[in-house]
């Protein structure tokens, strides 16, 4: 398989890099580093990056960013932060890359726990991990050529563990092979339209 790895460099992207590359082409895409370079809050880098990597069998990402901040803190340009790259950005990725994968392929979005179980701090952020819910299970019923559309949504998984623990007391770190076991199900199972939950 020909596989485009969008944040393929980072905490979760790494992992799940490693593993797809065993067995398949990967190209890692990421803002900053990568075999290309894409912004996924910019329709028409977008556009640049299927232009580059040609026809591919599965799209993967794994990068989008939101604010997270008090509620009464966040102001309009806040959240246009988190619904021009994590969501809108997501969303374009689907929109642009359905062209460039093969029948019977498959796209596989990332959201996290936020969506279901939001803790302070993460009104933006879950609005938009909602927002993709919603945009997966719908755009799903449409979409043409056999090609699959799923979305993986992790809990704070063990990696990023130290960095925002303190924000999810009583959540236990998810295990990285769970993580990565949930693309493997995007990628290889059936399914479509689903929210791949990893949660514990």
């Amino acid at each position: 398989m020909r596989i485009v790895i969008i944040g393929g460099n980072g905490t979760v992207g790494t992992p799940v890099a490693k593993y797809f590359r065993k067995e398949n082409e990967v190209i890692v895409a990421g803002r900053s580093t990568g075999d290309v370079l894409v912004d996924i809050a910019d329709s028409a880098s977008i556009q640049r990056l299927f232009e580059t990597t040609g026809p591919l069998d599965a799209i993967i990402n794994i990068a989008g960013e939101a604010k997270w901040g008090n509620f009464d803190d966040l102001s309009e340009e806040d959240y246009q932060i988190g619904l021009k790259s994590k969501l809108m950005g997501q969303v374009n990725l689907v929109r642009i890359g359905k062209e460039f994968v093969h029948p019977k392929g498959s796209i596989t979005l990332t959201t996290g726990i936020l969506a279901d179980d939001p803790v302070v701090k993460t009104a933006s952020a879950a609005m938009v991990n909602g927002g993709i819910h919603s945009f997966v299970k719908a755009a799903a019923l449409e979409m043409k050529n056999g090609i699959r559309l799923n979305v993986v949504s992790s809990g704070m998984v063990e990696d990023a563990y130290e960095r925002y623990h303190s924000y999810f007391p009583g959540h236990n770190p998810i295990p990285m092979i769970k993580m990565v076991n949930g693309y493997v199900r995007s990628i290889h199972g059936k399914g479509n339209g689903e929210i791949i939950r990893i949660y514990h």
